[in-house]
């Protein structure tokens, strides 16, 4: 049986997020593909940064589909399921490979977990999930987490890597979930729309009824949107854990413990 760790900070604030003793942080396909391949760099700044202090630190990043498409000579994300699965083993490959030669930089070794919905309801994957997370992070490897696109089927599909986001906190019982966006904060409407008003604190009990949701962003390329963002925010509430949701560009501010973004309280009887 696995062992709950016995040093362990859940952050009750934003100043807080220093000390968390483990962090879960998802970042997008649109910010780390395409024009904004160069991101991956800053972003491994501020996750090495963290890993340093001795924090454990678990990525989920999407990516591999938009990563794919341009070795493949497509115009756009595909549609049908097939060339979606050769875009993703193509692209999981390269996207892999970016994060690591960066990594290399800090003599960080990550490890590659990729997972498919049906692990996580299957009790036997979900717990061997669980101990090779586990195993990774007291070896002091930074594990990356990805849908397993190559043989993920619409029926089993997570749907988007902010809910694998919420699921894999909810698995590895991190301390703290930061959802990376190309966004700063949530807003009450699309931030485009004339009178959106940025949110900077959602309560556990919040049911978020002014909020008007759009759709999954400018570049096209994820399968995401605040809808997706809130509702992994959510669950991972439920289960004790805050959630920070901030624009990638801003990681390495949210991981020192700036005021940015929009913090979701998490439920103080899961505590």
């Amino acid at each position: 049986m696995l062992t709950r760790r016995t040093v362990t900070s859940k952050p009750a604030v934003r100043a807080d997020i220093p000390r968390a003793g483990r962090i879960v942080v998802k970042v997008g396909s649109s910010s780390v593909s395409g024009v904004n391949v160069g991101q991956i760099g800053a972003l491994v700044d501020a996750l090495a940064a963290a890993h340093a202090t001795g924090s454990e630190v678990i990525l989920v990043s999407s990516g591999a589909i938009a990563t794919g498409i341009p070795f493949l000579k497509l115009d756009g994300r595909p549609t049908d399921l097939a060339t979606q699965q050769a875009a993703a083993a193509v692209g999981q490959n390269v996207l892999i490979y970016r994060y690591q030669e960066s990594f290399d930089r800090y003599g960080v070794v990550a490890a590659q977990i990729l997972l498919t919905a049906g692990d996580m309801e299957n009790p036997t994957h979900h717990s061997n999930a669980q101990r090779a997370m586990e195993r990774l992070l007291g070896l002091k490897i930074l594990p990356i987490v990805n849908e397993n696109d190559t043989v993920a089927t619409h029926e089993i599909r997570f749907g988007d890597n902010d809910r694998l986001a919420a699921l894999v906190s909810v698995l590895v019982r991190a301390d703290m979930l930061v959802l990376l966006s190309d966004i700063d904060a949530l807003y009450t409407k699309p931030p485009s729309e004339p009178g959106a008003e940025r949110i900077n604190f959602v309560a556990f009990d919040d049911d978020l009824a002014e909020v008007t949701f759009g759709d999954i962003g400018i570049a096209g390329v994820g399968t995401g949107g605040a809808g997706t963002k809130v509702a992994a925010a959510k669950h991972a509430a439920a289960a004790g854990i805050p959630v920070l949701l901030a624009e990638t560009g801003s990681v390495a501010a949210a991981l020192a413990g700036a005021s940015i973004g929009t913090w979701f309280e998490a439920d103080a009887a899961a505590l």
